[in-house]
């Protein structure tokens, strides 16, 4: 297995890439192909100096263009034809790697993978989906931004792909909710009471409608919404999460007491920290694209990049492709009998 990885993307520069890279292939026994400009990633390489074990597995495809956070990702990758992302996923298109990851411009990455690979079968729109610590087990959460506007048809096939996509993670049955204002049957906008018998009468385990402080309680494997809302959600848990560390730090600081318990409980500090960092989950897969990509957070550390670049691997050995298409056949074949 090879995973093809955009090294000239991401804030923290091709070094801490390639870093991941190398973990990745220490780790999981992938194949890795850096792409980006050779000299600089070949003179990373010698530096950080693999053994030949790890070397053998790494290989490096050169490009000249890099597409920067803030272009418009449309026009950047039709005029960027040689750019990192783009060439990483052309490598896909031609069989010479399985998945591409990417810690660049996410709309430029999605962008990127519909150019090159084309949608799934039936799939109207490709979307983002991320994962989310929880009380209990971790929830997917789908669309998180790559459709602001969409249709009720758009969040039922989110909710089919976002459920194979918690299947590559051993959940047998996943139980999708639909976020929304309420619990109860009628409560929402128009695309969402639109989108709640879709999903009733599809294949899928849909419980109903869930409300925003259900994401984080874990009795939910699935949520589905639109982009638009989606992102708002995935802000504001990072947005938290860094203000209730930044705060608890703040009040540990203020007492010398308060030192002392810190000591006597890092590890549960440590553990709780790990729990909600994003770097655990690698970064968000596209779903609906003809092939497997995952987008990286712009500010990911090596130690995210070593588990998108494994997720990856997981999502092409578990075939997730097929297990998307299985299920919209499914779906469809309902709308079929209803009608």
């Amino acid at each position: 297995m090879r995973i093809a990885l955009d090294a000239m993307a991401g804030d923290h520069g091709h070094e801490e890439l390639i870093a991941g890279a190398l973990l990745a292939v220490e780790q999981g026994g992938i194949g890795v192909t850096l792409v980006g400009d050779e000299s600089l990633l070949q003179r990373s390489l010698e530096t950080l100096a693999p053994s030949p074990k790890i070397s053998a597995l790494l290989n490096i495809v050169h490009c000249t263009q890099v597409i920067e956070m803030n272009e418009y990702p449309v026009d950047a990758v039709r005029k960027k034809k040689d750019a990192s992302v783009m060439v990483a996923f052309d490598l896909v298109r031609r069989g010479e790697a399985d998945a591409a990851v990417s810690a660049g411009n996410s709309g430029a990455t999605m962008a990127a993978a519909v150019r090159k690979l084309g949608r799934l079968g039936s799939v109207n729109r490709p979307g983002i989906a991320s994962v989310f610590p929880t009380l209990k087990k971790p929830v997917v959460l789908m669309d998180i931004g790559a459709n602001v506007d969409c249709r009720a048809q758009h969040l039922l096939q989110f909710a089919i792909m976002a459920s194979a996509f918690s299947k590559v993670h051993d959940v047998s049955n996943p139980r999708v909710g639909l976020l929304t204002i309420g619990e109860e049957t009628g409560k929402g906008n128009s695309l969402i009471k639109e989108t709640y018998p879709l999903l009733e009468k599809s294949t899928l385990n849909f419980i109903g409608n869930v409300e925003g402080r259900d994401v984080f309680r874990g009795d939910v494997d699935v949520i589905v919404c639109d982009g638009f809302v989606g992102n708002i959600c995935l802000k504001v848990s990072e947005g938290l999460a860094e203000a209730a560390m930044s705060m608890l730090r703040d009040e540990i600081l203020k007492s010398t007491l308060a030192k002392i318990g810190y000591l006597l409980a890092r590890n549960a500090f440590k553990a709780f920290k790990k729990r909600v960092d994003y770097a655990e989950y690698g970064g968000a897969p596209l779903l609906g694209i003809n092939g497997v990509g995952i987008i990286c957070h712009g500010k990911s550390s090596s130690q995210a990049i070593k588990n998108a670049i494994l997720e990856a691997g997981k999502m092409v050995k578990r075939n997730i492709n097929r297990e998307i298409l299985a299920s919209l056949e499914a779906s469809n074949n309902v709308v079929e009998l209803e009608n």
